[in-house]
């Protein structure tokens, strides 16, 4: 069901885009003697509107809803992972209006299903306050659904629904969140390191804060190790931060891939990295295009499940 807040925008957004270009359009139309390229011209001044207000509804209730698996394998160095060892990733599930309980468990399942030995979230899942709390439950049942479990790391979104009481929900979970921090997988040889996402807006303060906090993350890990650490992230640009320390993957998101793209590019690629894979050097880094979406249309830019199978 469309909440009335969202049909008023919708609307609103229809007749900015739609109706007003269109009478516009049909006005002008007018001044254009009756021939053949008047015809054309009214055709176009039809055909427009109706194809935008059509993308729209598909973008609105379809592709959102209908979620695609992206399967990478990632060469590594002999003996960082363990051989064919699989991660699953999920991302910006903003629990809200447009992504409920029901559906995270819906994912959840989905996931698990398939059988990964690890589930990376990187950040922007708890975006509701009157959801979070059943939610970082829900994370909690499914714990045991990862031979290796279910690891997490800060969006800015969690910022503003209240870090503390986030970081308290998690605390009573098996979820393993990393602020700033690394932690050795119990019972293996690799590392997972988690970021805070630097909530700074001015360009060179957030580059310093960032540098600071991934100095943070993996000041605990062996240098020797880090060839063997993979590292979350709600912001891409730490993909360069990893790179540079020798990380061999970062996992991270925030972008939403545009949520509008063409061909499989963003159509808006206002990051640095906005969608996919990049390599730097030997080193690899992923932006997921994120599971929600705080505005409701997703337009050649579906939700994913990204897979991460590492081979020697």
């Amino acid at each position: 069901m469309i909440h009335y807040f969202w049909l008023i925008v919708i609307s609103l957004l229809l007749l900015v885009f739609i109706v007003i270009p269109a009478v516009v359009i049909w006005r002008l139309s007018m001044r254009i003697p009756e021939d053949a390229g008047r015809r054309r011209f009214l055709k176009k001044a039809v055909s427009y509107p109706v194809g935008l207000a059509a993308a729209s509804g598909y973008g609105y209730g379809y592709e959102r809803c209908h979620t695609v698996d992206n399967r990478y394998r990632i060469p590594m160095a002999a003996g960082a992972f363990p051989e064919g060892y699989r991660l699953a990733q999920i991302s910006d599930v903003h629990l809200g209006r447009f992504f409920s309980v029901a559906e995270l468990r819906r994912l959840l399942e989905r996931i698990a299903s398939d059988g990964p030995d690890l589930l990376a979230i990187t950040g922007d899942l708890f975006d509701d306050e009157g959801q979070n709390p059943a939610a970082a439950q829900l994370l909690d049942e499914y714990v045991d659904r990862f031979p290796d479990g279910i690891w997490y790391c800060l969006g800015n979104h969690e910022h503003f629904r209240g870090v503390t009481e986030i970081k308290r929900l998690l605390s009573a979970t098996r979820v393993h969140a990393l602020y700033n921090h690394a932690e050795q997988v119990p019972g293996k040889s690799f590392w997972i390191a988690g970021t805070d996402h630097p909530m700074i807006r001015e360009t060179e303060k957030f580059r310093q804060l960032k540098a600071e906090y991934f100095a943070q993350t993996i000041e605990d890990i062996p240098e020797k190790e880090r060839k063997s650490t993979i590292v979350l992230a709600h912001h891409p640009e730490f993909i360069d931060n990893a790179a540079a320390a020798g990380i061999p993957l970062t996992l991270t998101g925030h972008t939403h891939g545009s949520q509008f793209g063409i061909f499989g590019w963003p159509l808006f690629p206002v990051f640095k990295y906005t969608r996919g894979m990049v390599r730097l050097g030997d080193s690899y880094g992923y932006v997921h295009v994120g599971n929600g979406s705080w505005f409701p249309c997703r337009i050649g830019c579906p939700p994913e499940v990204a897979y991460f199978e590492f081979r020697g």
